[in-house]
Formats: C-alpha cells, sequence, structure tokens
C-alpha cells in the first residue's frame, strides 16, 4: 500500500529548488486547519496560483485548493485571489486548509446526541470522557468512530466511505462536555475551518473554577505553550518569551464562596487555554487533575468541609468545563445558526450541591 505522507519542507526545498523560507506551515490548536505561507522564489515565472500550490503541496488535491479558493482562503501579498491570478517572483502566498478527514477506519455505533443536521454539517453534544478523534491510546470509540457508523446508516449514504468521512474542524478535550460543529462535506469543512481560524466563530463555555473570582469580568493576555518542564501540559507565558498569542474574556455567573461559575469566551483557541489562564489567575478549575485542581485548593480545611468537596468531586470527577454555546455561519445558505446546550448532569450536580453550601454557609 502506498503511503500518503506529506513531505516535509527541506523534501519540498529539495524537489523544487525553493529558498528555505518559501514554506511555512502554522497550524491552530483546538481548530483543526493548517496555513501555509509559501514565498516565490526570485526566478519564478508567472504560474497560475492553483498550479503553483499544487507543485509546492503535492499531498493536497485540487479539489482542495478549489474549495480553499470559493471560500476566500488563498491570497496574495495580503489579498484574496482567484485561481486564476498568476504568480510572481517573491509574491507571498497564503493557503489555509482544513485538516484531512479522518482514515479509513471501522464505524462503530454509539448513541450520538445530535442537535442539528443537514447536508453540509452535523451540530451534536459530545458528553465527558469521549475523545475526539483517534491518536496514540485511542484507536476506538472516539467520536470520529461513532460519527462514521452514523453517517453511513443514513439513508443517502452512497457506501463509499471515502465520500462520508465526517471531518473535524474542532475539538474539545477529553473531559469537556459540550456543543460541536462537524462537517460533512469537503466544501463545509474548508468554510468552517476558514471561520474558525478568522475567529468569526462565537464559542462561549462554562467553568467552576477555585476561589472567588475578585472581579465581575476580565480579560487575560498571556501566550499559551508547552510547559517547560511537563511536555504533556500547557503554560501561560504572560510576557510572550514562548507560546503562542492568547486571549480570553471572563465573566461571573454565581458565586459560592470557596467556588465561583464563570462563563469564559475565547478570542484564540489554544490547547488548554482556558485551563491554564484561569489557573494563572489564580483560579485553578476545579477536578483539573493535571492543573492540581482536583486538590483542595480554597476553604477552612474543617473534616465537614474535606466530606463535602470529596463528595463534590464523586459527582463532578472530571474538569469543570463546558462549551455551551456556539455559532458561526451556514456555509452554504449563509444563515447564522446559533446553539446552547444545557449542562450535563455531573457538573449541574457539583453546583447545585456548591449553592447549597453557600447558602448554609450565608
Amino acid at each position: 500500500m502506498k503511503e500518503n505522507r506529506e513531505p516535509s519542507k527541506q523534501q519540498l526545498t529539495k524537489h523544487y529548488g525553493t529558498d528555505e523560507d518559501q514554506l511555512k506551515k502554522e497550524s491552530d490548536d483546538d481548530a483543526l486547519f493548517d496555513h501555509y505561507t509559501l514565498v516565490a522564489s526570485k526566478g519564478q515565472r508567472p504560474l497560475r496560483v492553483d498550479k503553483f500550490l499544487s507543485n509546492l503541496l503535492p499531498f493536497t488535491t485540487r479539489s482542495k485548493i478549489k474549495n480553499a479558493s470559493r471560500t476566500g482562503s488563498i491570497s496574495v501579498n495580503g489579498k484574496e485571489v482567484k485561481l486564476s491570478y498568476k504568480v510572481k517572483a517573491d509574491d507571498k502566498v497564503k493557503i489555509m486548509l482544513p485538516y484531512p478527514p479522518a482514515p479509513k477506519l471501522e464505524a462503530e455505533e454509539m448513541d450520538l446526541d445530535i442537535r442539528y443536521e443537514d447536508d453540509e454539517l452535523i451540530v451534536l453534544h459530545k458528553p465527558p470522557g469521549m475523545v475526539c478523534h483517534p491518536s496514540i491510546g485511542h484507536h476506538s470509540g472516539t467520536l470520529v468512530h461513532g460519527l462514521l457508523w452514523h453517517i453511513q446508516h443514513l439513508p443517502s449514504a452512497k457506501g463509499d466511505i471515502d465520500e462520508v468521512r465526517p471531518g473535524l474542524v474542532h475539538r474539545l478535550d477529553r473531559d469537556t462536555s459540550g456543543i460541536m460543529v462537524v462537517a460533512k462535506s469537503e466544501y463545509a469543512m474548508s468554510h468552517l475551518a476558514k471561520q474558525f481560524f478568522d475567529r468569526s466563530t462565537g464559542r462561549t463555555y462554562q467553568a467552576v473554577v477555585w476561589g472567588d473570582v475578585a472581579e465581575d469580568s476580565g480579560t487575560i493576555f498571556g501566550h499559551v505553550g508547552r510547559h517547560p518542564k511537563e511536555r504533556k501540559l500547557y503554560f501561560t507565558y504572560p510576557n510572550g518569551e514562548a507560546g503562542k498569542h492568547a486571549v480570553t474574556h471572563y465573566r461571573v455567573i454565581e458565586r459560592y464562596g470557596v467556588a465561583t461559575l464563570v462563563e469564559c469566551k475565547l478570542e484564540t483557541g489554544r490547547t488548554h487555554q482556558i485551563r491554564v489562564h484561569m489557573k494563572y489567575i489564580g483560579h485553578t478549575l476545579f477536578m483539573d487533575k493535571e492543573y492540581g485542581g482536583d486538590k483542595i485548593l480554597k476553604g477552612n480545611p474543617t473534616q465537614k468541609y474535606k466530606q463535602f468537596i470529596q463528595n463534590g468531586m464523586k459527582i463532578l470527577p472530571r474538569q469543570a468545563l463546558h462549551a455551551k454555546t456556539l455559532d458561526f455561519t451556514h456555509p452554504t445558505s449563509g444563515e447564522r445558526l446559533s446553539f446552547d446546550s444545557d449542562l450535563p448532569d455531573d457538573m449541574a450536580g457539583l453546583i447545585d450541591k456548591l449553592k447549597k453550601w453557600a447558602a448554609h454557609q450565608g
């Protein structure tokens, strides 16, 4: 079987005789797309941009390049261009491409909580504990496996797995619940990925964090990148010395004394962004094991209080984070769609318990 691997920058440079800086690849974190910047060499003769991109990105199909053009995802020197544009020497060409759909996998029957569906996309509620896509250690039981089963068993399914594969354009952590959108067509993938790249989607999350957040609302600035010591974790770099630019807006919904329910709105979508930003300002998410939220961080540690917190941790054995709302523009109709989801039972149960404790203390 021929392996479909993406060539490295060194391979492209060697094969096409390009400059070392001709190809640069950037990726976002929670949104699933790649952003390529290509600089035409000084000896570049006028060449259609679609041909230019096909030459330098041989792992990308012509149809993907065409869809990128249709969604305004190709620009030259900062301006959107059509496929007929002729690339010249020193032109800076940018293209944004969604990640390819999952490879051929065995579909698995699952009870998916689908809130909306049409020919282009699916909006669903992801439960806590479900991994979005296959990865090391997660070869089955993922959201993609369940979506494959669902789409293949629709009356409209063609029976060809290559025609019905779902495309994730963003993701949620395994233990984060909430609303997600999934593309069903290649055009929808390109269109939705472009919206996430342009940050024209709207996303709000709700989180229970340790402590009484001082301000009713605020904005957290700080690059987010890999932790300097724990490579599986992330870290806030307030001076921008590492990581990527990240901004989180928050507002307080309810206070419980030892904890606070907050709404977070993302301006950027970095991996673990809310989790590390809230930790950075001293309010780690409740039961966020990876960032120390599974310990008693606030409150008077009496035996009664310890028992109360331990009971709360049994109710919610994962980080208290839920993707509450999502809005975006439909790829074909142009209609602005908005979706809201109730808090899952575990998080709602914790909040109810915190409310009763706060009322009793007051």
